[in-house]
């Protein structure tokens, strides 16, 4: 996980090693450095600063770690029954659901691993007394910043999630102070995203970024960075397990927030389900 998210900012030479490393754990860690030198057509001296730029102190080190990584890994699709990760064309609907089910619970697992603690302390905090909290994302990563639109409503907050980018940057452009300004993208490169939280800094907001990248353009800019964890796939439904890291964050936001005021919190949320109790249509056994 570790090279798949510092991958962007590495050099070209660094990258292809980072990429052997990805495609086959279990060998690379098998090879010495000069091995793995030859293999990605550059020298013992590249490879040595790469291990130093993922943050290790040696290669010995990285081989240890990724041979570790590679027995996680190998454990893991036993449990669920699959011999590899990936989608294939002929797969069969079993599969392809043992699949999706490894490759999302992974993602679960690993953003809470490695998410900084601090880092969502400092959030809850500055959302516990914002006055308007503003939410940006767009496609998927706008789903994300819809449902802590609803969550944080629920308790009371003026939360507003806008996926338009003209409506972002109006928005984010008249913020008063001690807002929050929170936006949702999976690569940290997306410019609707960036732009918002670049306008909102203006007006004085804190903000934050959820991004899979913690050296993305958008984390750079951002006042707290909560890292999630997710991988890209050959069908791309790295795309769905990415939002399924974004809610596992959105949902440790909202509970940090709601945890500060327990009692009120209980009460705004039995006002609002009593609120749309009458919008439910009972069943028929009910009328009987």
């Amino acid at each position: 996980m570790r090279l798949r998210q510092q991958l962007p900012a590495l050099r070209p030479s660094e990258q292809r090693i980072a990429r052997t490393a990805i495609a086959d754990p279990a060998g690379v860690s098998g090879l010495n450095i000069t091995q793995l030198a030859s293999r990605n057509d550059t020298s013992t001296t590249t490879v040595a600063r790469f291990c130093r730029n993922i943050g290790f102190d040696g290669y010995k080190s990285f081989c240890l770690a990724l041979a570790r990584a590679a027995v996680d890994e190998s454990g893991r699709r036993v449990e669920f029954g699959i011999s590899e990760g990936d989608i294939d064309p002929t797969d069969t609907t079993a599969e392809v659901v043992r699949k999706l089910a490894y490759q999302e619970a992974r993602a679960v697992e690993e953003t809470a691993a490695m998410l900084d603690l601090a880092e969502v302390d400092r959030l809850v905090a500055a959302i516990s007394g914002a006055p308007v909290i503003d939410l940006y994302g767009s496609a998927g990563s706008g789903l994300a910043a819809q449902d802590l639109q609803q969550k944080l409503r629920r308790i009371g907050y003026q939360a507003n999630a806008w996926t338009d980018v003209h409506l972002a940057l109006t928005s984010a452009a008249v913020l008063p102070p001690n807002a929050v300004a929170i936006a949702f993208s999976h690569s940290g490169e997306t410019e609707e995203a960036i732009s918002s939280i670049e306008t909102a800094a203006r007006s004085g907001a804190f903000t934050a970024a959820v991004t899979n990248f913690p050296d993305s353009p958008l984390a750079q800019i951002a006042d707290a960075v909560l890292t999630t964890a997710s991988r890209e796939t050959r069908f791309r439904y790295g795309a769905m397990s990415s939002r399924m890291a974004q809610l596992m964050i959105v949902d440790v936001i909202f509970m940090g927030v709601a945890q500060r005021k327990p009692e009120a919190i209980s009460d705004l949320l039995s006002r609002t389900l009593a609120a749309v109790a009458g919008r439910r249509r009972p069943r028929k056994n009910d009328t009987l």
